[in-house]
């Protein structure tokens, strides 16, 4: 029997990386839903490839509802994704999950539906795709390890990254993904996010999330045995895999990539510099302190992200922005999402004040 899909934010790099994935599979997947919030031209080209999905820019909650896949793909990017993930759930549909603030913002909330609802969320960020498949064949570790790229600005000083253009910010050396999570990747505020994530999804105190820099990408992260041994996941930095793996669970997935040639791979590991990319440890923080913090960490990101893509600021005051905010109190209890969102408006409110007072 097919598997009914739901591709959201279709148009970008995770969908088109699913949607190849897929279309080599046709006897195997439906594609049920597709979604874009921008480009619909290009989505109305995917309805052609697609004839039997349904393409909504808009109402996209209630497209989710009524076409009721057995899996949906979400990546979307931002906050944006949380509440098209909660539907999804609702629905009574797997979800494979690229949209990382989902958990940063409401980690607890959405396990919790997903259990209730008897679903499974299969992680497709390459990070925590390796780590979700390692647990699964190990067991649970005592650590974690996230490797970053380092991004463009990893042998920078801190005086040449004071000027750099939203042009160099996205000159990632080794991924081709979407403008926000390239910027995030320059500045490291995505590892931070991932950060957050792993303790959430994998039921981890911060102090056992360490984080490494692998500028080849090749080593998508580890985990730490209680024995001390190490086990790795390993391939070629290319969303496919994850996203088949995810697609295919919990069969194993045919090869979605070339396989990695061991001829001539040279592999380097080295800390990351937190002085340079002091939002990390503003991540491990906000992951420590629980409640808010999270939600608050990826909001006050976000808007100063928009800032600085509108040259509205400096790549360096990212993480002055989101620091400002955090430093609030942000120790409120939630049950539910309406208190999530509530948050993520009021630390963007804090993070556009500040940013007003900064020019």
């Amino acid at each position: 029997m097919k598997k009914r899909v739901a591709i959201l934010g279709a148009t970008g790099s995770i969908g088109k990386s699913a949607l190849d994935v897929i279309s080599k599979d046709p006897d195997n997947f439906e594609v049920v839903l597709l979604s874009a919030r921008s480009r619909i031209t290009e989505l109305e080209q995917l309805k052609k490839q697609f004839p039997s999905a349904v393409c909504v820019n808009n109402n996209l909650l209630d497209a989710i509802r009524n076409v009721q896949p057995d899996i949906t793909v979400n990546g979307i990017a931002g906050s944006a994704g949380l509440e098209p993930s909660i539907a999804a759930i609702k629905s009574g549909s797997n979800l494979a999950l690229a949209n990382k603030e989902t958990i940063v913002m409401a980690g607890e909330l959405v396990l919790k539906l997903a259990k209730e609802m008897g679903v499974n969320i299969i992680p497709v960020d390459s990070e925590h795709s390796a780590i979700y498949h390692l647990i699964n064949g190990l067991g649970a570790p005592s650590e974690i390890i996230l490797t970053a790229s380092g991004g463009p600005f990893r042998k920078h000083t801190i005086q040449e990254m004071q000027n750099v253009t939203v042009e160099d910010a996205l000159a990632h050396p080794t991924w081709n993904m979407g403008t926000k999570i390239t910027i995030d990747s320059a500045s490291m505020a995505n590892k931070g996010l991932e950060i957050i994530e792993a303790c959430i999804l994998f039921k981890i105190q911060a102090d056992n999330v360490k984080v490494v820099v692998h500028p080849q990408s090749i080593v998508h992260s580890m985990i730490r045995m209680h024995n001390g041994a190490f086990y790795a996941q390993l391939s070629k930095p290319d969303m496919r895999n994850p996203i088949a793996d995810a697609l295919y669970w919990p069969e194993i997935a045919p090869p979605a990539i070339d396989p990695l040639s061991f001829d001539s791979l040279t592999l380097e590991f080295e800390k990351p510099d937190t002085n340079k990319f002091p939002i990390l440890n503003l991540a491990w923080e906000a992951a420590r302190l629980g409640k808010l913090y999270p939600c608050v960490y990826n909001a006050a990101n976000e808007e100063a992200v928009s800032c600085f893509i509108s040259n509205k600021c400096g790549f360096l005051d990212i993480p002055k922005i989101a620091e400002y905010v955090l430093q609030m109190d942000w120790s409120k209890e939630f049950d539910n999402i309406e208190a999530v969102l509530e948050a993520d408006k009021k630390a963007r409110l804090e993070a556009v004040n500040f940013i007003q007072k900064m020019r």
